[in-house]
């Protein structure tokens, strides 16, 4: 039986989080690798909605779940999720809930900073203001504060002041005050207590789990054209997306990752800002934005909407090692008469495939259409094969086609049993 890793394969907001908690299901653990709260997932069961940023899906279900390494957590944060999972009738103590105890943490400075300079910036990248990016930036810089240095009050005092250090010339020159380190240290130990117990040597317990037998899945946050190195640089996230962070992100090794599913919207959207070859700006583009509710898990923004993109998605299952995609929002597309897919692009007169690394080449795309015949009827809720339009049969053969991938799973509509199953990953 193999473990199953999750990552979007587009911008995003593909709809990974009605998919790990299908999953959830099949596996034994579910394990965050990488991003902070920044990353949005929806769930419905049973006509229930639960909206969660941080925790991983399967903590719905009752299965263990892992906050890696590879994850920045703002332990305020957390907290105030976990309590509204409690609120929700979902009970998380140290049996269902693991945080990697060499996880970085989110500090108030880290969201200030964060806030700061998107405000103060002419090109905007579109963060969420979380503080997640300047979290990063503390890690590599090796002055982060981990989960690990709140049982250490000596460890975390120093380490406060060296963080300090780095950070005054930095709010000064955004005109930010100066920060608290009394106040800071002051919270810290006090949620200490509530944090730590839920601490752990991560890559310890996942191997033993998979030395064990038992199947582990890995859900990815954001997608894959926003990873630091593969993604739409500047215009991208500040972690690996990627499947390979799987492995990094958890401690686990790299045949841990096991089956690579992507997960592909039937369409293309974005948040925030960056290049959109596929992009529209007409009815159509309302359209999709409206039916499919494109609106942003964490911030509430508008996503963006375009036709799907199969040159990027193509793309991303070569980064990725994609060896099968879960389509979602196929049932948006219902009603339209006339589908497009973006096949490749025209760059200076030249027919380009893939995405090129120059900001500037990425502005300059001119995206190729092949068209395709829509449908009249509806395929929201349909559970098997024979349930859907002969036209959307064609529609999603012809995405396999084109990004070289097969169908594994197909999602028409946010309810968890509305999927149909092609393959089950886990057997692959």
């Amino acid at each position: 039986m193999a473990n199953v890793t999750v990552i979007g394969a587009q911008w995003g907001d593909e709809g990974k989080g009605k998919i790990v908690d299908w999953l959830s299901n099949r596996a034994d653990v579910v394990v965050r690798f990488q991003g902070g709260h920044n990353a949005g997932h929806t769930l419905v069961v049973d006509g229930k909605v639960y909206k969660l940023s941080l925790l991983p899906s399967g903590v719905v279900q009752g299965k263990l779940s892992v906050i890696g390494n590879g994850v920045v957590v703002d332990p305020w944060h957390l907290l105030e999720e976990i309590a509204k999972l409690g609120e929700q009738g979902v009970a998380i103590g140290p049996d269902l809930l693991v945080l990697a105890d060499n996880a970085c943490l989110i500090l108030p400075l880290h969201r200030d900073l964060d806030q700061a300079r998107e405000a103060a910036a002419t090109n905007k990248i579109g963060t969420t203001g979380r503080g997640i990016g300047p979290a990063y930036e503390d890690k590599v810089g090796r002055r982060a504060i981990r989960v690990a240095d709140l049982a250490d009050r000596e460890a975390l005092e120093a380490k406060i002041d060296r963080l300090l250090a780095h950070h005054g010339p930095l709010r000064r020159g955004l005109g930010l005050p100066e920060a608290d380190g009394a106040a800071l240290l002051a919270e810290l130990e006090a949620m200490a207590p509530q944090i730590l117990r839920y601490a752990r040597p991560a890559w310890l317990l996942l191997d033993e789990i998979v030395k064990s037998g038992r199947r582990v899945l890995f859900e990815g946050a954001q997608g894959a054209l926003l990873d630091i190195d593969h993604g739409t640089y500047p215009y991208v996230t500040s972690s690996n997306t990627v499947s390979g962070q799987a492995a990094a992100g958890s401690g686990l090794g790299p045949r841990g990752v096991g089956y690579v599913l992507g997960i592909v919207k039937a369409y293309t959207t974005r948040v925030g800002e960056g290049p959109f070859p596929a992009e529209l700006f007409d009815e159509v583009g309302q359209h999709l934005g409206a039916v499919g509710k494109e609106f942003g898990t964490v911030t509430g923004r508008s996503r963006r909407c375009g036709w799907f993109d199969a040159a990027l998605v193509r793309q991303s299952v070569a980064l990725n090692g994609i060896a099968g995609i879960a389509l979602t929002k196929l049932d948006v597309l219902d009603g339209l008469k006339t589908l497009k897919i973006c096949t490749g692009y025209r760059l200076g007169g030249e027919a380009i495939g893939y995405l090129p690394a120059g900001l500037k080449a990425q502005a300059a795309l001119v995206p190729v259409y092949e068209e395709m015949e829509g449908w009249s009827e509806s395929t929201q809720g349909a559970r098997s094969w024979k349930d859907l339009p002969a036209q959307a049969v064609k529609y999603v053969r012809r995405v396999e086609e084109l990004i070289g991938a097969p169908v594994a799973l197909l999602s028409t509509s946010p309810e968890r049993d509305d999927t149909i199953m092609m393959r089950d990953p886990f057997q692959d």
